[in-house]
């Protein structure tokens, strides 16, 4: 036993030595070196800039165009398509949400009771209301025709610009927010 904690003290002394040996002799010097420099740290380099180009500004002479964000509505020559019969009825009752553009609603929601899917569709005000295929919405008489888990399939009547009229197929999303 007595051999066997020898060991062990011989080991732990060999450890210390060893660590002992690894310290470095030079290292106060590089401490003093460094403080040196901060006290110290000389004159600051001059950088040569490049030198910065005057701007000119150059006119915009395109403001008076359609916006490339905005839909395009039909050429002139295309006053004949659609004609009448797809001209929306003037004596048809307005539903409340006709009056806002289809970007200022949004779907929230659809239920189906009974096999019978219905949208919920809020306001810019925030009212929230309840819609079936054959009610209309937007700004351009759109009329639903289909309700699916996650959208709401609408047919629009947009003017040609002739005096015509043309249908046009749009989706109202669950999550677009208006």
């Amino acid at each position: 036993m007595r051999g066997l904690r020898d060991i062990g003290i011989g080991a732990t002394l060999g450890l210390l030595l060893g660590l002992a040996g690894c310290a470095e002799p030079e290292l106060a010097a590089l401490d003093r070196q460094l403080a040196a420099i901060r006290d110290d740290p000389g004159p600051t380099p001059e950088l040569d800039l490049p030198e910065v180009p005057t701007y000119q500004a150059l006119p915009y002479r395109e403001a008076d165009r359609r916006s490339p964000f905005r839909l395009r509505h039909a050429e002139a020559g295309d006053e004949g398509a659609g004609g009448g019969e797809l001209a929306p009825d003037p004596d048809r009752p307005r539903e409340p949400l006709e009056a806002y553009p289809l970007e200022a609603l949004a779907l929230v929601g659809v239920l189906t009771v009974g096999g019978e899917p219905s949208a919920l569709v809020r306001g810019p005000s925030g009212q929230v209301h309840r819609l079936w295929v054959g009610n209309h919405l937007g700004a351009n008489h759109g009329r639903i025709v289909a309700i699916t888990a996650g959208a709401v399939q609408l047919v629009e009547l947009v003017p040609t610009g002739g005096g015509g009229w043309m249908e046009r197929t749009t989706w109202l999303e669950l999550g677009d927010s208006g």
